[in-house]
């Protein structure tokens, strides 16, 4: 068999992982997903991510006959990329998780890239995605709560200390809903997935309805619906004018849960924000197009680049 380079990747989530062994190319020649397993505690998930890691240099050993070149893994919470620290995450109950040392000695000394798991899908949507060929792109999934990554010629910037692009907490609603950074009327509190969820559930009475039922109410014709779905849409609107006043990106990529409502969220969503630019230039504002793979992909993405800029020995 002829060798076939490869690396790992790893995408982190709070109740799952996803993993991947991915060619130079971008193509991925495996997949596979575990349940992260946050209810054993901190220590547990990093050892269920170095087991996982470690399963997948195996299999690559096995199947394409050399060893992984480097790995990537991409975690929640605050990252400190330089130094491969997995500084915190609520989600996940750890503080200072020194994750480049720990895996690349489980991995047997391979280089390990870590990275911010919404910046890390971000540079996938925009080198491979979305944003493909754009020069300046945001990307802003809208999920459980809402991030965002911004991508400079193919590159994320990650600002001074590692927490740029934290869309979802420009205050867009001054004294609004409480936000778990500790401000009021922080745009997740009111446009994310989460956010629409919690409005749909009072609005109708149904305390199991979420975000995906909202939507189909709209479709439906729902009256209450249409009010909870355009008051989050007004909030989102709101911040992403914001961030199109600092960024001034060519395209705007939404991802997420709520983007899965498709035009149901987008034509309404152009609209407000057309309606709200006054000088600025109005951005294509384009659903994401990798999925959930985008965390895998980037994570992939973020070993080569690793690979790249090493200098040899």
């Amino acid at each position: 068999m002829k060798p076939v380079k490869h690396v790992i990747a790893l995408d982190v989530g709070g109740t799952g992982m996803k993993a991947a062994l991915v060619a130079a190319d971008g193509t991925l020649l495996h997949e596979a997903r575990r349940a992260t397993g946050r209810e054993r505690g901190a220590e547990a998930v990093v050892e269920t991510i170095q087991d996982f890691a470690a399963e997948l240099l195996d299999l690559g050993r096995e199947r394409f006959a050399t060893t992984a070149s480097a790995a990537g893994v991409a975690v929640p919470g605050i990252v400190d990329a330089e130094n491969g620290i997995a500084v915190y995450a609520a989600n996940l109950g750890w503080r200072d998780v020194p994750m480049r040392e720990l895996l690349g000695r489980r991995l047997g000394g391979i280089p390990v890239a870590l990275g911010h798991d919404v910046r890390t899908g971000g540079l996938a949507e925009g080198r491979i995605g979305a944003g493909r060929g754009a020069d300046r792109f945001l990307f802003v999934p809208l999920g459980t709560g809402i991030a965002g990554a911004i991508g400079i010629a193919g590159r994320i910037e990650a600002g001074a200390h590692g927490y740029a692009g934290e869309i979802g907490h420009i205050v867009v609603r001054p004294g609004g809903p409480a936000c778990g950074c500790g401000q009021r009327g922080c745009l997740e509190t009111l446009a994310s997935a989460s956010a629409v969820s919690r409005a749909w559930a009072a609005a109708s009475g149904d305390p199991d309805a979420d975000a995906a039922d909202c939507a189909k109410a709209v479709e439906s014709g729902d009256e209450r619906a249409l009010e909870v779905w355009l008051a989050a849409i007004g909030a989102l609107a709101d911040g992403l004018v914001t961030a199109i006043t600092l960024l001034d990106p060519r395209t705007l990529i939404i991802g997420g849960g709520l983007a899965e409502a498709g035009e149901t969220l987008f034509t309404p969503l152009r609209t407000a924000v057309e309606e709200r630019v006054t000088f600025q230039r109005l951005p294509h504002i384009v659903p994401a197009a990798l999925g959930d793979t985008a965390g895998c992909l980037g994570a992939g993405l973020l070993a080569w680049d690793l690979l790249a800029t090493e200098v040899p020995a």
